[in-house]
């Protein structure tokens, strides 16, 4: 759990609230919304499937990330999970996470001067009833023509081999981008959370919100 309990009304008769992920960046940004939740890290296969869209593929993993982590819920009012998963694209080509150093400079050099966008897909499966709230999320990043230096130096200060297309924008990769293009502005660091606000009040969860 996380955030202090005096935000909530009578949460007696409310579900758990789960993030499906092992990702920092999502917690933090969970944590704006003032409400308890917990951490559950879903174990799947997260590898595009053939011919499949980025769009399709960031919405299949969301749900299922949320579902995996479902099945390990144990809570007698039930569940609200909460499943994200991103996938940039450039020149038709998805982009996923670099892994390494050396992939993250080749990423972040063919993405010089090119329109990347990142769909930011969002899952609320409701452990009670099985129905699932999702949407893609989509933000357009334009990025500017670094020399190769100063692709170097972000990566030695950021270390970005987590994040889809290496582009950290809440912290210095925010320094390699001309413009930024989004209805959700926090989708492109990995929730959105205009969004889930949304999802939330419509499955009736009593946050501050939610009224």
């Amino acid at each position: 759990m996380f955030i202090a309990d005096f935000f909530m009304p009578d949460v007696s008769n409310t579900p758990r609230l789960v993030l499906a992920s092992s990702s920092r960046y999502r917690r933090d940004l969970l944590e704006r919304l003032r409400i308890p939740f917990d951490v559950i890290s879903p174990d799947i296969d997260e590898t595009p499937l053939q011919g499949e869209t980025p769009e399709a593929t960031a919405l299949r993993l969301s749900v299922a990330k949320a579902q995996a982590a479902a099945a390990r819920v144990t809570h007698a009012c039930g569940a609200l999970v909460i499943g994200s998963d991103q996938v940039a694209t450039c020149d038709g080509r998805q982009i996923g996470k670099p892994g390494t150093h050396e992939n993250a400079r080749a990423q972040l050099r063919s993405m010089r001067g090119k329109n990347v966008d990142f769909h930011s897909a969002l899952c609320l499966f409701d452990s009670r009833t099985g129905h699932v709230q999702s949407a893609d999320i989509v933000t357009r990043v334009l990025f500017r023509d670094p020399p190769d230096e100063e692709i170097e130096a972000y990566l030695l200060a950021e270390t970005p081999y987590d994040v889809a297309g290496s582009a950290k924008a809440e912290g210095l990769g925010i320094t390699l981008v001309d413009a930024i293009h989004s209805d959700d502005p926090t989708a492109l660091i990995g929730l959105p959370l205009i969004t889930l606000s949304k999802m939330l009040r419509a499955a009736g969860f009593p946050y501050a919100g939610a009224a």
